[in-house]
């Protein structure tokens, strides 16, 4: 599991608009591309995330993804199966 938080802010930063990004999948190429273009695409916007990959299968088969890489964000599943294109992703950032 690896996590990252984009962009930097100090411990003082008390903003609540920060999203939680999670990308579900078993390390694959195309889990690791996902993850890639969801990193780029959130700095790309200046949108604060955590990004978190889940690599268990308890925990991705809990969100009811079958088909990997999934991306949830906050909570709900917004993609699962093949790489999203980018500007899909940037439009999760909007």
């Amino acid at each position: 599991m690896a996590l990252g938080r984009f962009p930097e802010s100090g411990p003082s930063d008390t903003r609540t608009d920060m999203k939680e990004v999670k990308i579900l999948g078993s390390g694959c190429a195309n889990c690791k591309a996902t993850y890639k273009v969801v990193e780029e695409a959130a700095k790309a916007k200046g949108a604060e995330i955590t990004l978190e990959k889940v690599e268990d299968l308890g925990r991705i088969m809990g969100y009811g993804v079958m088909s990997t890489p999934g991306v949830v964000i906050d909570g709900q599943v917004v993609h699962a199966g093949g790489v999203p294109d980018r500007k899909t992703v940037e439009g999760w950032f909007s």
